[in-house]
């Protein structure tokens, strides 16, 4: 066996990382790394998040009765979120059900958003409207048979909770809007045209809130 001789130093071989930018021990598992660095940037950031009050109800619903009860049969109000539902499991949207709309109502629309995500505004899971105002509830099934704006990865449809690793537990609201009008739009719009034509138009709302945490 080749011996290493007193004084010389111990070579480390370098593989480059994945985007081709520096280098990566070539004994260092990279996952573990990968993971190690979004724990680190997650509790950095900490502290950044849109906060509670940039949520859709607060910017179209103030001073509208919260009169809609907002239930799923996956998890229950203010308790975890089912891993199914997550980044962490087939990132399914859970199973809603809501009670209490009133019968004036003319659509409801279910928008979903994490207030605790590291950005200016709260981050778009889900929004899906033209519901009738008589609809009961809404699942992974039900979803397309109505129109659904464009999510935060500008995609239409449900993205899944996943925070940041290290960030803390987020938030995420599933509110539902019932309204005094039908309305008439395409698939993809985003969060704030949807917002607008909401505005004035609720006659109640509902929410139901899940938490989702990634160490």
């Amino acid at each position: 066996m080749r011996r290493r001789r007193p004084g010389t130093a111990t070579r480390i071989f370098a593989l480059p990382d994945k985007r081709g930018i520096g280098t990566l021990p070539a004994n260092w598992p990279s996952m573990g790394i990968a993971h190690e660095v979004s724990v680190v940037a997650g509790h950095a950031m900490s502290g950044v998040h849109a906060g509670d009050k940039k949520l859709a109800a607060h910017k179209v619903a103030d001073g509208v009765e919260q009169s809609i009860t907002v239930r799923s049969v996956a998890f229950d109000d203010g308790a975890a979120l089912p891993i199914s539902c997550t980044v962490d499991g087939v990132g399914a949207p859970p199973p809603l059900s809501f009670h209490g709309v009133p019968e004036s109502a003319r659509a409801i629309v279910v928008i979903c958003e994490d207030p605790d995500a590291p950005f200016p505004e709260p981050y778009v899971h889900w929004m899906v409207y033209g519901m009738p105002g008589v609809a009961e509830d809404l699942d992974a099934q039900s979803q397309v048979s109505y129109q659904q704006g464009q999510n935060s990865k500008l995609e239409l449809g449900y993205t899944p909770a996943a925070p940041p690793p290290g960030h803390g537990v987020h938030h995420y609201h599933f509110q539902v809007f019932a309204l005094d009008r039908a309305l008439s739009l395409a698939d993809g719009i985003g969060r704030s045209d949807l917002l607008d034509e909401l505005r004035g138009h609720v006659l109640a709302w509902g929410e139901l809130i899940g938490t989702y945490e990634r160490q």
